[in-house]
């Protein structure tokens, strides 16, 4: 299992990756926000993520790691005890939270509990191709496919339903991706660049209504 650790303190990162480590864990260490998106392209089974850092707050990257999809559980470490800041991060989207100085053996097992609550369906596979819906990533037998988060929302929608999706259910679900708005042409533009990714026979156009996905 692999942990990204988002935090600031130089010492309490080094401690929390000698104990990580000597756990079995893989741990990527990052100090910021800028630091913490870039490593989102690597296979992470778990967030922990500090609510103070040198660039942002991280409620607010949270909440935008939610808003795009992402469904890997997230562990707030806060030096915060107040029940507001607890609520604003578990509101955002986290799974749970510890608060500084922490016991390590139940930091440990807030882990575990995390660890073992996401690995509950969390994957399809249809037509030879697999979503992690925890990771927001698509891969065609065992090949990493290279999707746009919504040309992946489309994917997902299209793979998770056996009947027909209209336009108007698409284009709700895509709602405010990358904080833009996604109109009818727009969509139509979507679906032909994942044609092209994932093979154009499995995206059928039922005219008039909308699209579905064909084994």
């Amino acid at each position: 299992m692999k942990i990204l650790l988002v935090e600031d303190d130089s010492a309490l990162r080094s401690a929390l990756e000698e104990l990580l480590n000597r756990e079995g864990y893989d741990v990527v260490k990052t100090s910021s926000i800028r630091s913490a998106k870039a490593e989102m392209n690597s296979d992470i089974d778990l967030i922990m993520l500090d609510v103070g850092l040198p660039d942002g707050d991280g409620v607010s990257l949270c909440r935008q790691w939610r808003s795009e999809g992402m469904q890997i559980p997230i562990l707030f470490l806060t030096a915060k005890d107040e029940e507001l800041d607890v609520v604003r991060g578990l509101d955002a989207g986290g799974n749970d939270y510890v608060t500084k100085p922490f016991r390590m053996q139940e930091l440990l097992s807030r882990i575990r509990a995390l660890l073992r609550r996401n690995q509950k369906e969390t994957t399809i596979t249809r037509s030879g191709i697999t979503l992690d819906k925890a990771k927001l990533q698509a891969s065609r037998e065992g090949e990493a496919l290279q999707l746009t988060v919504t040309e992946y929302k489309i994917l997902a929608k299209l793979i998770s339903e056996r009947s027909i999706i209209t336009r108007a259910a698409l284009l709700e679900a895509l709602w405010d991706v990358d904080s833009r708005f996604i109109d009818d042409n727009t969509l139509s533009v979507h679906v032909s660049r994942l044609r092209e990714k994932v093979g154009g026979s499995h995206i059928k156009t039922i005219r008039g209504v909308g699209y579905q996905w064909v084994d």
